[in-house]
């Protein structure tokens, strides 16, 4: 059973007005059709399009030879730190386009560029594809920072839900590859192999993020069962995580992934990694998208940025 008992008012109202709606739930439909649903409410709720000088569509290339899509969006044309960015959507939804409007937001608020990655999605590209265009827009944008007209050797990784998973796995293997990154930012990211935690059975159904979902893009993105074991899937699976890049996690309180979010935070913290931890209280997953109606989604991106400030020593100005 779902608890709702401490949600905000203002939560409350908004999943009062999703139920009202009677949109079919995305575990309904098919791939295809998720996306485009997903696509069609990811702004309704979001504070106005920031106007940023700088907005720039690059095409990276993967390893096997595919152009990936991603936009690059800075405050000015000045070499800066740069952060790359992973949208959620549970491997088979969401696209730069859902998350334009949040990784603008970033920018604008901490002074840094970001670079929102389109990484190829489920059932079309299974595990491990987008684990591999991650660390390959993460490789390619170290690399070519300079020819970006970017700060080189100043990168951090960030992404919300399954993007915040593909986020925690790059800052792995930036250290196993001696890429050094200024922070890794996880919006309640997905860490466990089977969400067999108490926040999963507690907050399971009513509350944006339900079960159902969580099964569909398994079942889309996963090969066989045995892939829910490997720590790129499951970071909380990781052998050793000592060593990567500090971290910021931002988490909510009423969601299925808290207590996983919880578990990692203190996983990289007993292996030495300086650890900043946010609960936004009585708010659900998803929540860091609904600005226009839940204040502790623009309260999120004011930390998010202070820790982004913080970890490239950018003095800019809220």
């Amino acid at each position: 059973m779902s608890s709702d008992s401490h949600l905000t008012a203002q939560m409350r109202s908004v999943l009062s007005r999703m139920a009202r709606a009677r949109r079919p739930a995305l575990h309904s439909l098919t791939p295809e059709q998720a996306r485009a649903a997903y696509a069609q409410g990811a702004g309704v709720l979001e504070i106005p399009l920031p106007a940023l000088a700088r907005v720039q569509d690059l095409q990276i290339p993967a390893r096997d030879g595919h152009g990936l899509q991603a936009r690059l969006v800075a405050p000015s044309f000045e070499p800066l730190p740069v952060l790359l960015y992973l949208h959620g959507g549970g491997f088979t939804v969401g696209s730069v386009a859902t998350h334009d409007i949040l990784c603008r937001e970033l920018s604008r608020l901490s002074g840094c560029a970001v670079v929102s990655l389109d990484y190829r999605l489920a059932p079309e590209h299974r595990f491990p594809t987008a684990v591999h265009d991650t660390w390959d827009a993460l490789a390619w944008l170290a690399a070519e920072s300079h020819r970006l007209g970017l700060q080189p050797g100043k990168v951090a990784v960030a992404g919300d839900s399954a993007g915040g998973t593909l986020a925690a796995v790059a800052a792995i293997q930036a250290r196993d590859a001696g890429l050094p990154l200024a922070l890794q930012m996880l919006f309640y990211p997905g860490t466990t192999s089977h969400g067999d935690t108490a926040s999963h059975t507690r907050f399971a159904s009513g509350l944006v993020l339900e079960r159902e979902h969580i099964d569909f893009f398994f079942g889309q993105y996963l090969r066989s069962p045995a892939d829910r074991e490997d720590w790129r899937f499951a970071p909380l699976q990781a052998q050793d995580v000592e060593g990567v890049a500090p971290a910021w996690f931002g988490l909510a309180e009423c969601d299925p992934l808290v207590d996983e979010g919880l578990q990692y935070a203190d996983k990289l913290r007993l292996a030495g990694t300086s650890v900043d931890l946010e609960i936004y209280r009585g708010v659900t997953h998803e929540f860091i998208k609904m600005g226009r109606a839940i204040p502790e989604a623009r309260q999120a991106h004011a930390d998010a940025a202070r820790a982004l400030r913080a970890a490239f020593a950018l003095d800019v100005g809220e």
